[in-house]
This record gives structure tokens, C-alpha cells and sequence, in this order.
């Protein structure tokens, strides 16, 4: 199934609860980056924050690899400014370990680039419960065998507070979903897709892992997946349920798919 473009499709194809995986499918070449976007957004972004692109001495070669790749110029900066998606690129140490060497987030899900930088793999994934324990070694895997020529491509989702494609929330998740009730949700809380894939640089051997995102407040899903991401949050393990802040805004979800759902039987 194709991952698509939009929070209907990207979700559609998201894990929910449940086991870890990767949940990875082919991506054609033609359906690699978004097709369209706020290019206006992607320039403020970059201009505002230069902090938020980082090289790594020894990472030159492949983040111009990856920047000509992408957008035809030699600037990776330059490149995710062009495109909506953020570009990450990874490459191994003498034992095999990939660790992020360069990138260009102008858009991150709750993340510094300055605090993942020249980390590898399982380190940048530390955050996520059970990550070393069941899904570290297939990631590691899957980066050391990913051949020359393929994309693959995944998408997970985030259920935040604000449309902001630059997600950094500063305050308290209590203070931040404070506002939210059953009778606003479809207002107030919006389902965050990323949608991300992984490539291999042909000439220096690293990795370009892309990340785009599309954001839609719950009024504007459908009932059905409304109630799917309800339905997620709610079976979260207790260590994603306190990171992703379910416990300040899970009941209110709840009630209002559920709402949504018997006024569209009753339709």
C-alpha cells in the first residue's frame, strides 16, 4: 500500500498500539518527497533558525551527496529549504553502527537536532519505550543491508496541540492540553503524521533518512480514523502513554470519536 501525502492516507498506514516494528513498504521514485508544499514556510524556517543545520566534520561528502540528490544544489541547507521534508543522514563507524552526521530539521516532532547529533542509532531512539529491547537490532539490520537504488518508507503519528509544523513545545503537557475538552477536541487537538523514508547514498555508502509532515486537526478526519487513534491511545503501553502525553487528553479523544462515530450511524 502506498504511504501517500496526507493524514488520512499516512495514518491509514501507521502502527497504532501494539508491538514495535518498523512497518516499512517500497516507495516508487516518483512518489519519494511531497509533491506539493508551503515552499514560503520552508524558506522562513531555515532562514530563522541556521542552528537547526548541522556537519559534521567527515560528513561533507555525503551531505552534498545527498543535497544534489535531492534538490540538485551542494548545500544540504540549501536542499531541505527546497523540499518539505527534513534530511537526516547517517553514516557507520568502523563496526558497523550508523550515527547521525549531518542534517537539516527545520521542521522536528519534539526534537533538537543538537541533542542527537553524532549519535547512533539506538541512542537517537532512546526516547521511545522498548525500542532497544525489540526493534534496535532490525533497524540495524535493515541500515547495514539497505541496498543501492531502493526507498523505503514508513509513517507513524503524534496526537499534539498545534497546527505548528515546528513542534518544541517549552511547557508542561498538562498546561499544554489544559484547554482541551470532548466538546473542542475536533479544534483543539491535531493528529501530526510523519512521513519518512530511507535511501542509500550510492557514492559514500551513507544513508539519507527524510522526514515529512502533515498535520490536520481531528474535526477534518474521518469518523472511522478518529476513532482508530482513539482506539491506539488508549491500548499506549504506560511508558508511550506518559511520552506521547496521552494522560492529558485520552478521555477527552475518547468522547469525542466516540460522538463523532454515533452521529455518523445515525446519518
Amino acid at each position: 500500500m502506498p504511504l501517500g501525502f496526507t493524514v488520512e492516507a499516512l495514518a491509514g498506514t501507521a502502527r497504532g498500539a501494539g508491538a514495535l516494528r518498523m512497518g516499512l513498504a517500497r516507495v516508487d521514485g516518483a512518489e519519494w518527497l511531497f509533491p506539493t508544499f508551503d515552499a514560503g514556510a520552508r524558506a522562513a524556517v531555515f532562514a530563522a533558525h541556521p542552528d537547526c543545520v548541522t556537519v559534521l566534520p567527515g560528513a561533507q561528502a555525503a551531505a552534498r551527496e545527498a543535497a544534489i540528490m535531492v534538490a540538485g544544489v551542494a548545500d544540504l541547507g540549501a536542499a531541505a529549504a527546497a523540499v518539505w521534508e527534513d534530511l537526516c543522514v547517517l553514516q557507520a563507524d568502523a563496526g558497523g553502527t550508523y550515527h547521525l552526521t549531518a542534517a537539516a530539521v527545520g521542521f522536528p516532532t519534539d526534537w533538537h537536532v543538537a541533542n542527537k547529533m553524532g549519535q547512533g542509532l539506538t541512542a537517537i531512539h532512546a526516547p521511545i519505550h522498548g525500542y532497544a529491547e525489540h526493534l534496535a537490532a532490525g533497524v540495524d539490520h535493515f541500515f547495514a543491508q539497505l541496498p543501492v537504488g531502493q526507498i523505503f518508507g514508513r509513517s507513524n503519528w503524534f496526537v499534539v496541540e498545534s497546527a505548528a509544523p515546528r513542534y518544541l513545545p517549552t511547557t508542561d503537557p498538562a498546561m499544554r492540553f489544559a484547554h482541551v475538552s470532548a466538546d473542542n477536541a475536533g479544534d483543539t487537538l491535531f493528529l501530526r503524521c510523519e512521513r519518512q523514508t530511507v535511501r542509500r547514498l550510492p557514492d559514500t555508502g551513507a544513508v539519507l533518512f527524510t522526514i515529512g509532515i502533515a498535520v490536520e486537526p481531528f474535526a477534518r478526519l474521518s469518523a472511522g480514523l478518529a476513532s482508530r487513534i482513539a482506539d491506539s491511545v488508549a491500548a499506549l503501553g504506560s511508558g508511550e502513554h506518559a511520552r506521547r502525553a496521552a494522560p492529558h487528553y485520552a478521555a477527552a479523544l475518547a468522547k469525542y470519536a466516540a460522538r463523532r462515530a454515533e452521529m455518523e450511524i445515525a446519518a
